[in-house]
């Protein structure tokens, strides 16, 4: 016959053939175990180390361009405004010139954040 002192609710004692509980995340905040990662092939690491340097080099060149050709007067004497009067007054203005080279500025800091910021998965 079994002990009725081993059921009780008051009894701490659990029974031989009770599986232990599995361990339970309570907190939201608590990190999840990190899942192990296969490492990458080495083609694949190249093909990343290749894409991000290409990302940072049109970036750079793209924000340089964005920054002098405003200023030039190849930006509004060239063929495509000859045209278009009143586009190219827009394009010569002062206010558009420089949001023009904000976002190149604001380019060139994007490619090099992406270079700053590159590491590889070990």
């Amino acid at each position: 016959m079994t002990d009725p002192a081993l059921y009780s609710p008051s009894s701490s004692k659990l029974p031989e053939d009770t599986p232990p509980e599995p361990k339970t995340h309570t907190a939201l905040l608590d990190p999840a175990p990190p899942a192990p990662s296969p490492s990458p092939r080495p083609v694949q690491l190249w093909m990343h180390r290749i894409s991000v340097f290409l990302f940072v080099l049109v970036s750079a060149v793209a924000g340089v361009l964005l920054i002098i050709l405003p200023w030039t007067p190849e930006w509004t004497d060239n063929y495509l405004l000859l045209s278009y009067p009143s586009l190219r007054t827009l394009v010569s203005h002062g206010f558009f010139r420089g949001v023009c080279s904000g976002l190149g500025l604001l380019d060139i800091w994007i490619g090099f954040w992406e270079a700053l910021h590159y590491h590889e998965q070990q």
